[in-house]
């Protein structure tokens, strides 16, 4: 581990959410930016910091760290010249494009000790910390269903994977996160809307784990922008918006009616309702930090390159149904 300055980083990609990372890097305690790898011509990078075009060049800045925020298609093949030379890495997610990458890179990060994450932002979202919290306290009782919705418009950015890959692996990854519950089963449809080869929306019924149902709609063909995660259970239901980090909950009401057939229709009565106070920092902020402790060998909630295995497992059942029509079992998850 590098002294003077504190670990050293470097990042690969400047695009929309490398350059995010880029403004995270340069304000991050303990860690300096030392390079970034972009083979653009003319590249430039935030903070005057030096660019270099190939992965030896790269490789040769001795880094601590990289964080790689190329597209998916590529982040098998850089991350396992990362780990070759020893170098830990944070990948933005998904982890890889197919199960098999992903298992790939995971087998090269744990075999030599390498602390490896997947940037899976959500889980440093307030809103779903909260959640994730409340629940593990029985705020919630029993769960039964978990209904997320993810929409918005195209990113010009994304060509390489569809809409399950890029967006619907937020929530499923955040689902089992957030939960404690793991998938069994998906059933699945998508359509091609916008003329590309992949699909463009999806949507996924799950069984889960002690009968928990979840229900993911996901697209890139809206106007508007929604980014919510509905969890009912016995005792009422949390709404989680990710887009603003707000948390509500809804509780069943205590109250009775003495009218009969109003009272047989509604079944569950409407109660109170509580919007929680929250720290709102941000999540990529709050993403960095846990990295760069983890990579500095202190205990830290990182999401692990075989968490991040896992929710390709499930993106690519999900996949596997639309295509064949049928609801495919997402198999357990490997040991390690």
């Amino acid at each position: 581990m590098s002294a003077g300055n504190g670990l050293r980083a470097g990042l690969i990609g400047l695009g929309a959410m490398g350059r995010n990372h880029a403004r995270v890097l340069n304000l991050l305690d303990g860690v300096e930016l030392v390079g970034v790898l972009d083979p653009a011509p003319g590249a430039v990078a935030p903070g005057g910091v030096p660019v270099v075009t190939d992965i030896e060049q790269f490789i040769a800045l001795r880094l601590d760290y990289a964080v790689v925020a190329c597209p998916t298609g590529l982040h098998e093949e850089i991350g396992l010249r990362l780990a070759e030379a020893g170098i830990c890495a944070l990948i933005e997610k998904p982890l890889a494009p197919s199960v098999e990458a992903s298992n790939r890179l995971v087998e090269a990060f744990e075999s030599r000790g390498l602390v490896g994450a997947v940037g899976h932002i959500e889980r440093y979202n307030p809103a779903l910390q909260s959640l994730r919290t409340r629940l593990e306290a029985g705020e919630l009782g029993d769960m039964y269903q978990v209904v997320t919705r993810r929409q918005g418009p195209f990113p010009g950015r994304i060509a390489d994977v569809g809409v399950v890959m890029d967006l619907a692996t937020h929530d499923i990854d955040l689902t089992a996160w957030v939960t404690g519950r793991g998938y069994q089963d998906v059933a699945a449809r998508t359509v091609s809307r916008s003329g590309r080869p992949h699909e463009d929306m999806v949507s996924v019924v799950a069984s889960m784990q002690d009968g928990l149902m979840a229900n993911h709609l996901v697209n890139w063909l809206s106007p508007m922008k929604e980014r919510s995660t509905v969890i009912t259970g016995a005792k009422g239901c949390f709404i989680a918006d990710t887009l603003t980090a707000d948390l509500t909950f809804f509780a069943n009401g205590a109250i009775g009616t003495e009218w009969e057939a109003l009272r047989a229709f509604r079944g569950v009565s409407e109660g109170d309702m509580v919007r929680f106070a929250i720290p709102k920092r941000e999540p990529l902020l709050v993403e960095h930090e846990r990295f760069r402790d983890a990579v500095e060998g202190k205990e830290s909630d990182i999401v692990t390159l075989r968490q991040g295995m896992r929710t390709v497992e499930v993106a690519a059942a999900v996949l596997q149904s639309a295509k064949s029509g049928d609801t495919v079992h997402v198999p357990a998850p490997q040991a390690g």
